[in-house]
């Protein structure tokens, strides 16, 4: 049996799947600098969602990518983990060329983007 197989096999033991509605809704990155990761973010075009600040301790933006249910969150005192520590997430997009030429158009540097094999 493959692992895709099994992790199919395991989601239908599940007793939630079908009873409740699931949303990932936002994801923390740990950040250096809270205003250049803001601007990264505008000049990408993503929404501004939220930029709130309680003294120089603590703040926290959310920004959400265009068309996205899911937001990113980063700030100064909300998560003890190390800047660019985050791993494994995906910005999924349907044109890699495209999404690429918009980010060089912006003059955001983009890294060389790549499909999935199985795709």
């Amino acid at each position: 049996m493959s692992s895709t197989e099994m992790r199919s096999e395991h989601a239908t033991q599940n007793p939630m799947a079908g009873m409740v509605d699931l949303k990932l809704e936002v994801v923390v990155l740990p950040v250096s600098d809270v205003d250049r990761a803001k601007r990264f973010y505008e000049r990408l075009g993503w929404r501004l969602d939220a930029d709130f600040s309680k003294g120089d301790d603590w703040r926290v933006v959310q920004v959400t990518p265009p068309g996205s249910p899911c937001s990113i969150l980063f700030g100064k005192g909300i998560t003890t983990a190390v800047p660019g520590s985050v791993q494994g997430n995906f910005l999924v997009v349907d044109d890699i060329e495209a999404a690429k030429g918009a980010a060089l158009h912006m003059e955001v540097p983009a890294a060389e983007g790549r499909a999935p094999a199985d795709r």
